[in-house]
Protein backbone atom coordinates (compact mmCIF):
# COMPACT_ATOMS: atom_id res chain seq x y z
CA UNK A 1 0.00 0.00 0.00
CA UNK A 2 3.05 1.95 -0.43
CA UNK A 3 3.14 4.00 3.30
CA UNK A 4 5.78 6.39 3.67
CA UNK A 5 8.04 6.58 7.14
CA UNK A 6 6.19 8.66 9.75
CA UNK A 7 9.64 9.46 10.82
CA UNK A 8 10.01 11.78 7.52
CA UNK A 9 11.02 15.20 7.80
CA UNK A 10 9.00 17.17 9.68
CA UNK A 11 6.31 19.30 8.09
CA UNK A 12 7.85 22.61 10.41
CA UNK A 13 10.46 22.71 12.69
CA UNK A 14 9.79 26.33 14.63
CA UNK A 15 6.44 28.53 14.83
CA UNK A 16 8.21 30.87 12.23
CA UNK A 17 8.40 27.87 9.60
CA UNK A 18 4.64 27.18 10.30
CA UNK A 19 3.85 31.26 9.64
CA UNK A 20 5.74 31.09 6.52
CA UNK A 21 4.02 27.78 5.77
CA UNK A 22 0.58 28.82 6.21
CA UNK A 23 1.11 32.79 4.84
CA UNK A 24 -1.63 34.11 2.82
CA UNK A 25 -0.74 33.16 -0.86
CA UNK A 26 -0.44 29.25 0.71
CA UNK A 27 -4.14 30.04 2.46
CA UNK A 28 -5.62 31.34 -0.67
CA UNK A 29 -4.38 27.98 -2.86
CA UNK A 30 -5.64 25.91 -0.87
CA UNK A 31 -8.90 27.71 0.00
CA UNK A 32 -9.65 29.10 -3.26
CA UNK A 33 -11.97 26.65 -5.95
CA UNK A 34 -12.86 28.73 -8.39
CA UNK A 35 -12.43 28.44 -12.44
CA UNK A 36 -8.86 29.28 -12.89
CA UNK A 37 -7.67 28.74 -8.97
CA UNK A 38 -4.80 26.74 -8.22
CA UNK A 39 -7.15 23.96 -6.04
CA UNK A 40 -10.38 24.14 -8.33
CA UNK A 41 -7.96 23.43 -10.91
CA UNK A 42 -7.08 20.35 -9.58
CA UNK A 43 -10.48 19.15 -7.71
CA UNK A 44 -11.21 19.60 -11.43
CA UNK A 45 -9.12 16.58 -13.05
CA UNK A 46 -11.89 14.41 -10.69
CA UNK A 47 -15.38 12.85 -10.75
CA UNK A 48 -17.21 15.07 -8.58
CA UNK A 49 -20.51 13.98 -6.33
CA UNK A 50 -23.21 16.28 -7.52
CA UNK A 51 -26.26 15.51 -6.17
CA UNK A 52 -28.53 12.10 -5.16
CA UNK A 53 -30.30 10.41 -8.26
CA UNK A 54 -33.36 10.73 -5.72
CA UNK A 55 -33.35 14.66 -6.64
CA UNK A 56 -33.80 14.92 -10.20
CA UNK A 57 -37.00 12.71 -11.57
CA UNK A 58 -37.48 12.35 -15.32
CA UNK A 59 -39.55 15.24 -17.27
CA UNK A 60 -39.70 16.95 -13.49
CA UNK A 61 -37.90 20.25 -11.88
CA UNK A 62 -34.28 21.41 -12.72
CA UNK A 63 -32.37 21.45 -9.74
CA UNK A 64 -30.11 24.39 -9.04
CA UNK A 65 -26.58 23.24 -7.94
CA UNK A 66 -23.23 25.26 -6.64
CA UNK A 67 -20.22 23.47 -7.74
CA UNK A 68 -16.39 24.99 -7.52
CA UNK A 69 -17.99 28.90 -7.69
CA UNK A 70 -20.03 27.76 -10.88
CA UNK A 71 -23.96 27.92 -10.96
CA UNK A 72 -25.14 24.78 -12.56
CA UNK A 73 -28.22 22.87 -13.28
CA UNK A 74 -29.58 19.53 -12.93
CA UNK A 75 -32.56 18.00 -14.94
CA UNK A 76 -33.11 14.29 -15.99
CA UNK A 77 -35.08 13.92 -19.49
CA UNK A 78 -37.49 11.78 -20.60
CA UNK A 79 -35.05 8.46 -20.98
CA UNK A 80 -33.70 9.21 -17.93
CA UNK A 81 -30.58 10.53 -18.74
CA UNK A 82 -29.22 13.58 -16.67
CA UNK A 83 -27.76 16.91 -17.48
CA UNK A 84 -25.51 18.98 -15.52
CA UNK A 85 -24.29 22.74 -17.23
CA UNK A 86 -24.15 26.18 -16.77
CA UNK A 87 -27.35 27.24 -16.06
CA UNK A 88 -27.53 30.42 -18.32
CA UNK A 89 -28.75 29.67 -21.79
CA UNK A 90 -25.97 30.43 -24.59
CA UNK A 91 -28.38 32.77 -26.44
CA UNK A 92 -29.10 35.46 -24.01
CA UNK A 93 -28.01 34.28 -20.51
CA UNK A 94 -31.84 33.84 -19.30
CA UNK A 95 -31.48 30.84 -16.52
CA UNK A 96 -32.31 27.77 -17.62
CA UNK A 97 -33.51 26.57 -14.04
CA UNK A 98 -37.03 28.13 -15.24
CA UNK A 99 -36.65 25.71 -18.31
CA UNK A 100 -38.84 23.96 -19.50
CA UNK A 101 -37.95 19.94 -19.00
CA UNK A 102 -39.68 18.43 -21.83
CA UNK A 103 -39.07 15.57 -24.55
CA UNK A 104 -35.55 14.81 -23.81
CA UNK A 105 -33.86 18.44 -23.72
CA UNK A 106 -34.37 21.64 -21.21
CA UNK A 107 -36.23 24.67 -23.54
CA UNK A 108 -35.11 27.75 -22.49
CA UNK A 109 -38.65 29.62 -21.80
CA UNK A 110 -36.97 33.14 -23.35
CA UNK A 111 -36.81 32.81 -26.75
CA UNK A 112 -37.37 28.45 -26.98
CA UNK A 113 -34.32 27.35 -27.60
CA UNK A 114 -33.73 23.95 -26.17
CA UNK A 115 -30.73 21.76 -25.09
CA UNK A 116 -29.78 18.15 -24.92
CA UNK A 117 -28.16 16.42 -21.51
CA UNK A 118 -24.80 17.13 -23.63
CA UNK A 119 -25.47 20.66 -24.37
CA UNK A 120 -26.26 20.32 -27.87
CA UNK A 121 -29.02 22.70 -29.23
CA UNK A 122 -31.10 20.84 -30.79
CA UNK A 123 -34.45 23.40 -31.72
CA UNK A 124 -34.29 26.84 -32.67
CA UNK A 125 -37.85 28.19 -32.98
CA UNK A 126 -37.57 32.00 -33.01
CA UNK A 127 -35.20 32.20 -36.03
CA UNK A 128 -36.28 31.72 -39.18
CA UNK A 129 -35.34 28.18 -40.97
CA UNK A 130 -33.13 29.81 -43.22
CA UNK A 131 -31.02 30.98 -40.77
CA UNK A 132 -30.88 28.26 -38.14
CA UNK A 133 -27.26 28.32 -36.85
CA UNK A 134 -28.34 25.25 -34.23
CA UNK A 135 -25.51 23.28 -35.07
CA UNK A 136 -23.03 25.35 -33.94
CA UNK A 137 -25.03 26.45 -30.22
CA UNK A 138 -23.67 23.93 -27.18
CA UNK A 139 -25.04 25.14 -23.87
CA UNK A 140 -21.67 24.39 -21.36
CA UNK A 141 -22.49 21.01 -20.36
CA UNK A 142 -20.37 18.78 -18.44
CA UNK A 143 -19.90 14.54 -18.28
CA UNK A 144 -22.38 12.63 -16.17
CA UNK A 145 -22.01 9.17 -14.39
CA UNK A 146 -24.66 8.07 -12.74
CA UNK A 147 -23.94 4.75 -9.89
CA UNK A 148 -25.80 3.18 -6.95
CA UNK A 149 -27.95 6.84 -5.73
CA UNK A 150 -25.49 9.19 -6.85
CA UNK A 151 -24.71 11.56 -9.74
CA UNK A 152 -21.45 12.41 -10.51
CA UNK A 153 -20.17 14.69 -12.64
CA UNK A 154 -16.81 15.85 -14.27
CA UNK A 155 -16.10 19.39 -14.54
CA UNK A 156 -12.41 19.24 -16.04
CA UNK A 157 -11.72 20.22 -19.70
CA UNK A 158 -11.00 17.04 -21.29
CA UNK A 159 -14.83 16.29 -21.52
CA UNK A 160 -14.42 14.29 -24.57
CA UNK A 161 -12.03 12.07 -22.31
CA UNK A 162 -12.83 12.03 -18.55
CA UNK A 163 -10.97 9.56 -16.19
CA UNK A 164 -12.53 6.82 -15.17
CA UNK A 165 -14.19 7.06 -11.27
CA UNK A 166 -12.70 7.03 -8.16
CA UNK A 167 -12.93 3.35 -6.90
CA UNK A 168 -13.64 3.96 -3.56
CA UNK A 169 -15.30 1.02 -1.66
CA UNK A 170 -18.33 2.46 -0.09
CA UNK A 171 -19.91 4.48 -3.48
CA UNK A 172 -19.61 1.05 -5.30
CA UNK A 173 -22.29 -0.98 -3.18
CA UNK A 174 -25.61 -0.99 -4.50
CA UNK A 175 -27.86 -0.29 -1.04
CA UNK A 176 -25.56 2.49 0.17
CA UNK A 177 -26.93 3.94 2.46
CA UNK A 178 -26.16 8.03 1.23
CA UNK A 179 -27.05 11.38 3.23
CA UNK A 180 -25.90 14.97 2.76
CA UNK A 181 -25.43 18.33 4.52
CA UNK A 182 -24.75 21.71 3.59
CA UNK A 183 -21.70 23.46 5.73
CA UNK A 184 -21.43 27.44 5.94
CA UNK A 185 -17.94 27.54 5.63
CA UNK A 186 -14.90 26.27 3.10
CA UNK A 187 -14.54 23.06 2.06
CA UNK A 188 -10.85 22.21 3.88
CA UNK A 189 -11.96 23.26 7.23
CA UNK A 190 -14.93 20.88 7.21
CA UNK A 191 -13.09 18.55 5.66
CA UNK A 192 -10.11 18.83 8.62
CA UNK A 193 -12.86 18.06 11.30
CA UNK A 194 -12.94 14.59 10.00
CA UNK A 195 -9.24 13.49 10.27
CA UNK A 196 -8.89 15.37 13.95
CA UNK A 197 -9.09 12.63 16.08
CA UNK A 198 -8.27 14.34 19.54
CA UNK A 199 -11.11 16.24 19.88
CA UNK A 200 -13.90 12.59 19.76
CA UNK A 201 -13.11 12.45 23.18
CA UNK A 202 -14.34 15.86 24.33
CA UNK A 203 -16.79 17.48 21.31
CA UNK A 204 -18.64 13.76 20.93
CA UNK A 205 -17.82 12.09 24.32
CA UNK A 206 -16.75 14.48 26.70
CA UNK A 207 -19.25 14.09 29.15
CA UNK A 208 -19.67 10.42 29.14
CA UNK A 209 -17.54 7.62 31.33
CA UNK A 210 -16.34 4.09 30.36
CA UNK A 211 -18.67 2.63 32.58
CA UNK A 212 -21.50 3.97 30.45
CA UNK A 213 -20.41 2.29 27.38
CA UNK A 214 -20.63 -1.58 26.58
CA UNK A 215 -16.91 -3.15 26.58
CA UNK A 216 -16.68 -3.55 23.08
CA UNK A 217 -18.66 -0.38 22.24
CA UNK A 218 -15.78 1.41 19.87
CA UNK A 219 -15.99 4.67 21.50
CA UNK A 220 -14.93 3.22 24.98
CA UNK A 221 -11.18 3.23 24.33
CA UNK A 222 -11.72 6.77 23.21
CA UNK A 223 -13.02 7.49 27.14
CA UNK A 224 -10.76 5.42 28.44
CA UNK A 225 -8.05 7.61 27.62
CA UNK A 226 -8.77 11.19 25.34
CA UNK A 227 -5.42 12.05 24.62
CA UNK A 228 -4.17 9.38 22.33
CA UNK A 229 -0.76 8.86 20.67
CA UNK A 230 -0.48 8.92 16.67
CA UNK A 231 0.90 7.60 13.59
CA UNK A 232 0.59 9.93 10.55
CA UNK A 233 2.12 8.06 6.82
CA UNK A 234 1.51 9.42 3.70
CA UNK A 235 -0.72 6.95 1.45
CA UNK A 236 -0.93 6.04 -2.43
CA UNK A 237 -4.49 7.48 -1.81
CA UNK A 238 -3.40 10.65 0.33
CA UNK A 239 -2.57 10.52 4.04
CA UNK A 240 -3.97 8.19 6.86
CA UNK A 241 -3.14 8.19 10.63
CA UNK A 242 -3.86 5.99 13.06
CA UNK A 243 -4.82 7.14 16.94
CA UNK A 244 -3.63 4.74 19.62
CA UNK A 245 -4.45 3.90 23.01
CA UNK A 246 -3.63 0.79 25.83
CA UNK A 247 -7.66 -0.78 25.71
CA UNK A 248 -8.09 -2.31 29.29
CA UNK A 249 -8.08 -5.90 28.22
CA UNK A 250 -4.05 -5.42 27.17
CA UNK A 251 -4.60 -4.73 23.53
CA UNK A 252 -4.09 -1.70 22.12
CA UNK A 253 -7.01 -0.05 20.37
CA UNK A 254 -6.73 1.70 16.73
CA UNK A 255 -8.54 4.49 15.16
CA UNK A 256 -7.96 4.10 11.44
CA UNK A 257 -8.92 7.12 9.13
CA UNK A 258 -7.86 8.70 5.95
CA UNK A 259 -7.99 11.77 3.58
CA UNK A 260 -8.19 10.74 -0.03
CA UNK A 261 -7.77 12.95 -2.83
CA UNK A 262 -9.44 15.62 -3.69
CA UNK A 263 -11.43 15.93 -0.88
CA UNK A 264 -12.65 12.95 0.72
CA UNK A 265 -12.41 11.25 3.77
CA UNK A 266 -12.84 7.83 5.88
CA UNK A 267 -13.56 8.36 9.56
CA UNK A 268 -12.81 6.02 12.36
CA UNK A 269 -16.38 5.97 14.43
CA UNK A 270 -17.46 2.57 12.68
CA UNK A 271 -16.25 -0.77 13.09
CA UNK A 272 -12.93 -1.59 10.98
CA UNK A 273 -13.81 -4.98 10.14
CA UNK A 274 -17.63 -4.83 9.07
CA UNK A 275 -18.35 -1.25 7.88
CA UNK A 276 -17.19 0.87 4.74
CA UNK A 277 -17.49 4.66 4.65
CA UNK A 278 -16.85 7.56 2.57
CA UNK A 279 -17.15 11.01 3.01
CA UNK A 280 -16.97 14.00 0.20
CA UNK A 281 -16.49 17.68 1.05
CA UNK A 282 -17.81 18.86 -2.20
CA UNK A 283 -16.55 22.59 -2.39
CA UNK A 284 -19.87 24.92 -3.94
CA UNK A 285 -17.61 28.16 -3.53
CA UNK A 286 -15.12 29.29 -1.27
CA UNK A 287 -17.26 29.80 1.76
CA UNK A 288 -20.13 26.81 1.54
CA UNK A 289 -19.32 23.07 1.16
CA UNK A 290 -21.64 19.95 0.43
CA UNK A 291 -20.79 16.43 2.53
CA UNK A 292 -21.97 13.49 0.84
CA UNK A 293 -21.72 10.84 3.74
CA UNK A 294 -22.04 7.42 2.12
CA UNK A 295 -21.81 4.06 3.74
CA UNK A 296 -22.36 0.56 3.57
CA UNK A 297 -21.85 -2.43 5.81
CA UNK A 298 -23.29 -5.58 7.56
CA UNK A 299 -23.63 -4.20 10.88
CA UNK A 300 -26.59 -2.35 11.92
CA UNK A 301 -25.62 1.37 11.10
CA UNK A 302 -22.97 3.36 12.01
CA UNK A 303 -22.42 3.05 15.79
CA UNK A 304 -20.99 6.71 15.81
CA UNK A 305 -24.63 8.04 14.65
CA UNK A 306 -26.93 4.81 16.04
CA UNK A 307 -25.87 2.97 19.20
CA UNK A 308 -26.65 4.03 22.40
CA UNK A 309 -24.85 3.68 26.46
CA UNK A 310 -25.26 1.10 28.23
CA UNK A 311 -28.63 1.52 29.67
CA UNK A 312 -30.17 2.11 26.05
CA UNK A 313 -29.76 5.47 26.19
CA UNK A 314 -29.15 6.55 22.38
CA UNK A 315 -25.56 8.53 22.09
CA UNK A 316 -26.33 11.11 19.81
CA UNK A 317 -29.88 12.79 18.78
CA UNK A 318 -30.66 12.18 15.00
CA UNK A 319 -30.12 15.13 12.30
CA UNK A 320 -33.11 17.13 11.57
CA UNK A 321 -33.29 19.35 8.12
CA UNK A 322 -34.47 22.71 7.80
CA UNK A 323 -37.32 22.62 4.54
CA UNK A 324 -35.81 22.41 1.19
CA UNK A 325 -35.48 25.44 -1.20
CA UNK A 326 -34.79 26.07 -4.83
CA UNK A 327 -32.13 28.41 -4.20
CA UNK A 328 -28.54 28.30 -4.94
CA UNK A 329 -27.66 27.30 -1.31
CA UNK A 330 -31.27 25.50 -0.41
CA UNK A 331 -30.67 22.16 -0.22
CA UNK A 332 -30.02 20.00 2.58
CA UNK A 333 -29.90 22.50 5.48
CA UNK A 334 -30.07 22.31 9.08
CA UNK A 335 -32.19 24.36 10.69
CA UNK A 336 -29.72 25.72 13.39
CA UNK A 337 -26.40 27.66 12.02
CA UNK A 338 -24.67 30.74 13.69
CA UNK A 339 -27.91 32.74 13.94
CA UNK A 340 -29.64 31.11 16.76
CA UNK A 341 -26.20 29.08 18.45
CA UNK A 342 -26.32 25.90 17.02
CA UNK A 343 -29.21 25.62 19.26
CA UNK A 344 -26.59 25.19 22.17
CA UNK A 345 -28.84 23.72 25.03
CA UNK A 346 -26.56 25.51 27.98
CA UNK A 347 -28.19 23.47 30.81
CA UNK A 348 -27.75 20.62 29.00
CA UNK A 349 -23.58 21.69 28.59
CA UNK A 350 -23.76 22.60 32.33
CA UNK A 351 -25.45 18.88 33.77
CA UNK A 352 -23.04 16.54 31.78
CA UNK A 353 -25.97 15.51 29.49
CA UNK A 354 -24.11 16.54 26.42
CA UNK A 355 -20.76 17.90 26.51
CA UNK A 356 -21.23 20.68 24.10
CA UNK A 357 -25.02 21.21 25.20
CA UNK A 358 -25.59 20.17 21.16
CA UNK A 359 -27.25 16.81 20.86
CA UNK A 360 -26.69 15.37 17.40
CA UNK A 361 -23.03 14.60 16.72
CA UNK A 362 -23.18 15.88 12.97
CA UNK A 363 -24.12 19.52 14.32
CA UNK A 364 -21.03 19.12 16.94
CA UNK A 365 -19.21 19.39 14.17
CA UNK A 366 -20.79 21.78 12.06
CA UNK A 367 -21.21 24.07 14.94
CA UNK A 368 -16.94 24.41 15.65
CA UNK A 369 -16.10 24.37 12.05
CA UNK A 370 -18.87 26.72 11.23
CA UNK A 371 -17.65 29.29 13.99
CA UNK A 372 -14.30 29.57 12.76
CA UNK A 373 -15.63 31.65 10.30
CA UNK A 374 -16.28 31.35 6.44
CA UNK A 375 -12.14 30.77 5.48
CA UNK A 376 -10.33 30.06 9.19
CA UNK A 377 -7.84 32.64 9.04
CA UNK A 378 -5.05 30.15 9.45
CA UNK A 379 -2.26 32.44 10.85
CA UNK A 380 -4.30 32.63 13.90
CA UNK A 381 -3.78 29.17 14.85
CA UNK A 382 -0.98 27.39 16.83
CA UNK A 383 -0.74 23.63 16.15
CA UNK A 384 -0.14 21.07 18.95
CA UNK A 385 1.72 17.59 18.25
CA UNK A 386 -1.68 16.04 18.09
CA UNK A 387 -2.51 17.75 14.83
CA UNK A 388 -0.27 16.15 12.73
CA UNK A 389 -2.64 15.08 10.14
CA UNK A 390 -3.51 18.14 9.77
CA UNK A 391 -0.57 19.78 8.74
CA UNK A 392 0.68 16.46 7.05
CA UNK A 393 -2.90 16.91 4.40
CA UNK A 394 -2.51 20.63 4.24
CA UNK A 395 1.10 19.90 2.80
CA UNK A 396 -0.28 17.41 0.84
CA UNK A 397 -2.85 19.26 -1.03
CA UNK A 398 -0.73 22.29 -1.28
CA UNK A 399 1.93 20.49 -3.26
CA UNK A 400 -0.01 18.18 -5.15
CA UNK A 401 -2.31 21.35 -6.36
CA UNK A 402 0.91 23.17 -7.43
CA UNK A 403 2.91 20.38 -9.07
CA UNK A 404 -0.29 20.53 -11.38
CA UNK A 405 -0.36 23.99 -12.01
CA UNK A 406 3.35 24.16 -12.13
CA UNK A 407 4.74 21.25 -14.31
CA UNK A 408 1.18 19.65 -15.29
CA UNK A 409 1.89 16.48 -13.09
CA UNK A 410 -1.36 14.49 -12.61
CA UNK A 411 -2.44 14.31 -8.84
CA UNK A 412 -3.03 11.07 -7.19
CA UNK A 413 -5.79 8.48 -8.48
CA UNK A 414 -6.66 9.85 -11.91
CA UNK A 415 -4.78 7.92 -13.77
CA UNK A 416 -4.98 4.87 -11.39
CA UNK A 417 -8.24 5.06 -9.68
CA UNK A 418 -7.99 1.59 -8.21
CA UNK A 419 -5.79 3.28 -5.34
CA UNK A 420 -8.57 4.56 -3.08
CA UNK A 421 -9.89 1.04 -3.10
CA UNK A 422 -6.74 0.27 -0.60
CA UNK A 423 -8.25 2.86 1.99
CA UNK A 424 -10.67 1.17 4.42
CA UNK A 425 -11.04 3.33 8.14
CA UNK A 426 -12.34 2.26 11.37
CA UNK A 427 -11.66 0.86 14.95
CA UNK A 428 -10.22 -2.35 16.07
CA UNK A 429 -7.91 -3.73 18.24
CA UNK A 430 -4.20 -5.41 17.94
CA UNK A 431 -1.59 -6.34 18.98
CA UNK A 432 0.00 -3.66 21.12
CA UNK A 433 3.75 -4.43 20.06
CA UNK A 434 2.74 -3.78 16.07
CA UNK A 435 3.05 -1.01 14.29
CA UNK A 436 0.61 1.07 12.11
CA UNK A 437 1.25 -0.42 8.67
CA UNK A 438 1.23 -3.79 9.99
CA UNK A 439 -1.71 -3.23 12.19
CA UNK A 440 -3.25 -1.61 9.36
CA UNK A 441 -2.56 -4.66 7.15
CA UNK A 442 -3.67 -7.30 9.68
CA UNK A 443 -7.33 -5.75 9.60
CA UNK A 444 -7.71 -4.86 6.12
CA UNK A 445 -6.92 -8.43 5.76
CA UNK A 446 -9.81 -10.00 7.96
CA UNK A 447 -12.05 -7.26 7.38
CA UNK A 448 -15.57 -8.03 4.87
CA UNK A 449 -14.99 -5.92 2.13
CA UNK A 450 -17.26 -5.22 -1.26
CA UNK A 451 -14.93 -5.58 -4.34
CA UNK A 452 -17.57 -4.70 -6.85
CA UNK A 453 -15.98 -1.97 -9.39
CA UNK A 454 -17.64 0.43 -10.37
CA UNK A 455 -18.67 0.48 -13.93
CA UNK A 456 -16.21 2.50 -16.75
CA UNK A 457 -17.41 5.69 -17.09
CA UNK A 458 -18.43 6.50 -20.67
Amino acid sequence: MALASIHAAPITKSKEEAEKLMQSTDSADMTRVGPGTVMGTMMRQYWLPACLSSEVTADGDPLRLMILCEKLIAFRDSSGRVGIMDHRCPHRCASLFIGRNEENGIRCVYHGWKFDVDGKCVDMPSVPARMDFKDKVHAKAYKTHEANGLIWVYMGENQSAPPPLPEIEATMHPDAEIWCLQRDCNWLQALEGDIDTSHVGFLHVGSIEADDLDEDHPMRPTVLNRAPDYEVAQADWGVMYGGYRPNDDGQMSWRVAHYMFPFWTQTPNNRFATRAIARAWVPMDDEHSMLFDITCGVDAGNPAYTSTLKDGTPLFAPLEYAPTTTGWFGRWRSPDSEKNDWAIDRESQRNGTQFTGIPNITMQDQAVTESMGPITDHSFENLAPTDQMIARVRRRVLLAARALANKGTLPPGIEDPSIFYRARAGSFLHDPSDTLANAYESALAKAVRWPDKVEAAE
